[in-house]
């Protein structure tokens, strides 16, 4: 199975998420939406999962759990990968607090331990709106940094667990279903 490590958000957060996001809806733009269930923060992804390795897996996520305190950061700004003129994905930011920072360096830590390889590239944590269907041609995205400037969504949101996450992949895009939720330390 194919797995990642994420956080999600309580409904009410992922229903402001998908209104305020509803603007770049309206715009004719050759984008596969995600559906607002499937709004979450991916801090590691896992690949292909043997069943035999999930017990593995869940205790490094303890661990990690266990030493880190609930805390919060900031959900804003609107964006793009690679580049808004030609991008495969339009994502709401999230704010790379240091405590962010701190549960993705323990993630990738305590998986390598039980074998996993760490990630290479820099962290930058996000909310995947949507992405870019093959369709669009030259200039199909030409007023998207516009569109962005004039969406409005700043939430500071509280992160108290994190999920063992499953992706299910289908023509639709991928659909996930949580496998083990995760709450961090109390105290």
């Amino acid at each position: 199975m194919r797995l990642f490590v994420g956080i999600n958000f309580p409904k009410k957060q992922r229903v402001k998420m998908h209104r305020v996001a509803g603007a770049l809806r309206d715009h004719d733009l050759p984008i596969r939406w995600v559906e607002p269930e499937d709004f979450h923060v991916t801090l590691k992804s896992l690949g292909q999962v043997r069943r035999e390795q999930l017990s593995d897996v869940t205790a490094a996520l303890e661990r990690v759990a266990s030493g880190t305190r609930p805390f919060y950061t900031q959900i804003r700004g609107f964006g793009a990968f690679p580049t808004v003129r030609r991008p495969d994905e339009i994502w709401l930011g999230v704010e790379a607090c240091p405590e962010m920072r701190c549960l993705k360096q323990d993630l990738e830590w305590s998986l390598g331990d039980v074998g996993f390889t760490s990630a290479s590239r820099s962290f930058h944590p996000h909310i995947t709106l949507g992405r870019a269907r093959n369709e669009g041609g030259a200039g199909a995205f030409r007023n998207l940094d516009q569109i962005f400037s004039e969406l409005d969504f700043d939430e500071l949101v509280k992160v108290g667990a994190i999920d063992l996450i499953r992706s299910h992949v289908s023509k639709r895009g991928p659909r996930y279903s949580v496998v083990s939720s995760i709450t961090l330390r109390k105290k």
